[in-house]
């Protein structure tokens, strides 16, 4: 069957200045991240320019490709795409942030609509920030919904109580399990009491913005790292309707800490961090030290003296803070730690690194089981890269030994590194002895 040549992409593709074996290898990147095994190579590009239409899902991986490449959205019209990807619309920073967390939490229930939130890939666009985010944008006006009561302080305490309970059980157990149960309390809760008129709607918009911001942490701590930037980014225009910096500076900062983790370092991730620093100009010390301590770990890319200028500076904010426990409230010591050791591990000082991952471990509380089991991880790959075998496999012991009581497919990207790493060592005896002990945990 004859077919029309697609000109739209191939205009895309000169535009990028990419061939067709450059634009396949970035679409493998693009696959990767959402840990899917995808085939296409230059051949698979010319089939396309030819008129052949991408099957699904690689439209949406090559929309993101080029997205990235051209540094703004193209859209599946602009590339020649006859049938659009089934996916969510990317996240935009002038879309109603409640009619947005709505349309989320409804689709992680229903079983027919919850694909398009799997399907969806981590957009590079969506982390430009717009200079409006700045000023209080205009309000939208929402329909009245039905209420059991007038909401006031007591639905703001629930919320923010509701906050502590959810945080603490995914601080033991990670997030896959608790994230349903987070999304429906959103969805039968906190969205409802925002459409009623009430004197404390910014407090019920900051509450319900730092819940969604949870919500965010327990998607990617699923593995579904699209999903979260989805709830980080509602998160942050939750914020911004509320006129309340902190909150913002606190998913400006969680975005950038999300796209560094994924392996983003260009320069929107560190405008992010920056930007984190400046809405936070006038919150708690904690706030502040959480959020110098992520741009020290972005600036570890780009300029040595100014991370490690902006670490000391975090680690004096952090011996100011005095304020009381809470998931948005304190920056644990332990978790200062991390992020120096990432910043001190990006800057070429591994053994610096590997002190400040002891120390983060030493500060580990029992209720930190989750974040502890990672730590172990991190450390045991830090050991691995600077040849010291013996203590890496101590603390891939004590990792697997957490393993278990974890729902985590960040546990589980651990532990498939951790298996990558210690096979060229499998005729070591203790590593071959750890390797067949741990088979089972695969």
């Amino acid at each position: 069957m004859s077919r029309d040549p697609n000109t739209s992409l191939r205009r895309l593709l000169e535009n990028c200045g990419w061939s067709g074996a450059q634009l396949a290898h970035a679409i493998r990147t693009v696959a990767a991240e959402q840990s899917a095994c995808f085939g296409c190579d230059r051949s698979t590009v010319a089939r396309w320019l030819a008129g052949t239409q991408p099957r699904p899902p690689a439209g949406t991986f090559l929309l993101e490709a080029l997205s990235r490449r051209l540094d703004r959205p193209v859209t599946a019209e602009e590339a020649g795409l006859t049938r659009a990807p089934a996916q969510m619309t990317p996240p935009s920073w002038e879309s109603d942030p409640v009619r947005t967390l709505a349309r989320l939490t409804s689709a992680e229930a229903d079983p027919e609509r919850r694909h398009l939130l799997a399907g969806a890939v981590f957009s590079l666009a969506a982390l430009t920030l717009p200079d409006t985010l700045h000023a209080r944008p205009p309000v939208p006006a929402r329909p009245a919904t039905p209420t059991a009561r007038h909401p006031g302080q007591p639905e703001v305490d629930e919320l923010d109580a509701m906050a502590d309970v959810f945080a603490a059980a995914a601080a033991l157990h990670g997030g896959e399990h608790t994230r349903p149960a987070l999304a429906a309390y959103l969805h039968h809760v906190a969205l409802p009491q925002l459409h009623a008129p009430t004197a404390i709607h910014d407090q019920l918009l900051s509450a319900t913005a730092r819940l969604t911001l949870l919500l965010g942490l327990m998607c990617a701590d699923s593995g579904h790292d699209a999903t979260a930037q989805y709830y980080h980014h509602t998160a942050a225009q939750l914020a911004a309707e509320a006129d309340d910096h902190t909150s913002l500076a606190l998913a400006l900062r969680i975005m950038a800490s999300h796209a560094h983790d994924l392996g983003h370092h260009h320069p929107a991730v560190l405008h992010l961090a920056h930007a984190a620093t400046e809405h936070a100009r006038h919150a708690p010390p904690a706030i502040r030290a959480f959020t110098h301590a992520q741009l020290a770990v972005l600036q570890a890319h780009h300029h040595r003296h100014d991370a490690l200028n902006t670490l000391t500076r975090a680690e004096q904010l952090h011996t100011c803070s005095d304020a009381p426990p809470g998931p948005f409230t304190t920056y644990p010591l332990a978790a200062l730690h991390y992020q120096r050791a990432q910043t001190l591990a990006t800057l070429g000082d591994s053994l610096a690194a590997a002190r400040a991952l002891n120390a983060s471990l030493a500060a580990r509380s029992p209720t930190e089981r989750h974040a502890t089991a990672l730590t172990h991880a991190a450390y045991a790959e830090l050991l691995h890269r600077i040849d010291r075998l013996d203590q890496a496999l101590a603390h891939w012991s004590t990792f697997t030994t957490l393993y278990p009581t974890l729902n985590s497919a960040r546990a589980k990207r651990r532990l498939h590194t951790m298996r990558q790493q210690l096979t060229p060592h499998r005729h070591h005896p203790d590593t071959r002895a750890f390797l067949a002990q741990t088979a089972h945990l695969l």
